[in-house]
């Protein structure tokens, strides 16, 4: 390989190793293709997969790969809750990706009940989703930091 090719091919996987790893669990399809497109934007962002129901979410989160889950509680099977509380049950807080939660149901008890589990943040999508771009570039932002 041309010294230009190897170099690229090193820049490549530098920065896909450094890429925030995001996971989405989301059932609106048109939702997670907003999503999806949104986080494609963010530098040193990556959407790693799109899951809409409770046990696929908890199938990749314990495969290791996202480091930021944004979860819906209302999924096609299954829910956001019962996803928190097996991450919960499973004791693997230190391996436990940070968990944002974006609903219709911003009630007041879900947030309490959410933020209970320890989630970074609690956004409702008719009011908040504004905050989503900002909140995954401080992540990357601090994770970089982490890493260097």
């Amino acid at each position: 390989m041309p010294p230009v090719a190897v170099q690229a091919l090193i820049d490549d996987m530098m920065s896909n190793g450094s890429s925030l790893r995001v996971l989405l669990a989301e059932d609106s399809t048109l939702l997670a293709a907003r999503l999806t497109e949104l986080i494609g934007k963010l530098p040193d962002v990556e959407l790693i997969g799109t899951v809409d129901c409770e046990a696929d979410t908890l199938s990749q989160v314990a495969a290791g790969t996202p480091d930021v889950l944004i979860l819906d509680l209302h999924l096609r099977t299954g829910s956001g809750f019962g996803v928190l509380r097996a991450l919960s049950r499973s004791g693997s807080a230190g391996t436990r990706p940070k968990i944002v939660i974006l609903t219709n149901f911003g009630l007041p008890e879900y947030r309490r009940e959410a933020e209970a589990f320890g989630v970074e943040a609690f956004l409702d999508k008719s009011r908040d989703y504004f905050r989503l771009p900002s909140l995954l570039t401080d992540f990357a932002r601090d994770r970089s930091a982490q890493t260097h």
